[in-house]
């Protein structure tokens, strides 16, 4: 039996881990020598705790597939020495890197947990406390010597998301993100109710972790009026392996022939085009209207209710496989890491 959970927490960047520097007044990286200073509650975890900060610290709008490797490997190299992860990250791009992390780490069987907050760890209001500790005792929450959240995940707000079915949706509210088609994996009152019936089962098989990332992808939302230069371009961009297309409600799209013309060459050509709806929530049907019954009958593959965030990593993730093109459109409609309803 586990008497003293280790976490290990890893600053990448973001809001959560700056304070304001008592002499300049300014915003600079948090010191976790500090770290108790401005968490006293941690003393009452009896935790081991291991920190690793990345050097430069990154903004999360300077989010890399490169620096979701260093990421990956980070994890990999000290997966063994313990039982949970903790990841303080930007929320700009938080929800590409969970949905990164959870295609990348092959039988995930340990809480991988990221947060941040929309205010500094060092600002009285802070969110930032009430999300960092929460998200430490989920890391660290077992049963039978197991623990309850094996999977990639999202804490924020008092809230638990699976990370690669969450969005960022509100840049000013602490309820700063969404989860449209998939229900809460915990919520934190009084105590942490978790819904298990929700959460991915742990398969104790050996980690593996996938680092080639192919980033030769691009999205294409279409809007009211998108006119033929605009797709012609998107689609003839140089090296392009797949296009995420962002269609209204349920995978409907123009029936003009031009548009419809422009996606059939491109798929003759060897691309992939995956539709993706842009509402917040519901998922895609093509052929349900007449407006999408082309895009199926010419090869446009349905992401059912897969987040764009997640659309775009589990791409570059199966792409990076070097698998045949048949194979990586089967596994786009297969659900991988629980990453869409089917």
């Amino acid at each position: 039996m586990i008497e003293q959970p280790s976490i290990l927490i890893i600053y990448t960047g973001g809001t959560i881990g700056m304070v304001k520097d008592p002499e300049t007044e300014t915003l600079k990286p948090l010191n976790f020598d500090e770290l108790y200073n401005y968490l006293p509650g941690l003393n009452n975890f009896h935790y081991r705790f291991g920190f690793h900060t990345f050097d430069p610290l990154l903004d999360s709008s300077n989010m890399h597939p490169s620096f979701w490797v260093e990421l990956a490997t980070v994890i990999e190299d000290n997966y063994e020495d313990y039982e949970g992860f903790v990841i303080l990250h930007g929320t700009d791009t938080m929800a590409y890197t969970a949905s990164a992390l959870s295609f990348m780490l092959e039988n995930l069987n340990k809480p991988i947990i990221l947060t941040g907050s929309q205010l500094p760890l060092g600002m009285v209001r802070t969110d930032g406390r009430e999300n960092f500790i929460n998200s430490i005792e989920i890391a660290a929450a077992m049963e039978e010597e197991t623990p309850i959240v094996p999977e990639v995940a999202i804490c924020f707000d008092s809230k638990l998301f699976r990370g690669n079915r969450t969005s960022k949706f509100n840049a000013e509210n602490f309820s700063a993100f969404v989860s449209g088609d998939y229900p809460y994996l915990a919520k934190v009152g009084v105590r942490i109710k978790y819904d298990k019936e929700n959460i991915l089962k742990p398969n104790f098989r050996k980690l593996k972790v996938h680092k080639v990332l192919e980033s030769n992808i691009s999205i294409l939302k279409l809007f009211p009026g998108i006119n033929e230069n605009t797709v012609r371009c998107i689609l003839g961009t140089r090296g392009l392996k797949a296009v995420i297309l962002e269609t209204f409600g349920a995978g409907n799209a123009p029936t003009a022939p031009w548009f419809i013309k422009l996606l059939k060459d491109a798929i003759g050509k060897g691309i992939i085009i995956f539709n993706v709806t842009q509402c917040g929530s519901g998922t895609v049907e093509i052929g349900k209207y007449e407006t999408s019954a082309e895009l199926g009958k010419i090869g446009v593959i349905g992401g059912y209710d897969i987040t764009t965030e997640s659309a775009v990593t589990k791409l570059m993730y199966l792409l990076g496989c070097d698998l045949p093109k048949a194979e990586v459109e089967m596994l786009l409609q297969t659900p991988l890491r629980g990453e869409m309803t089917v």
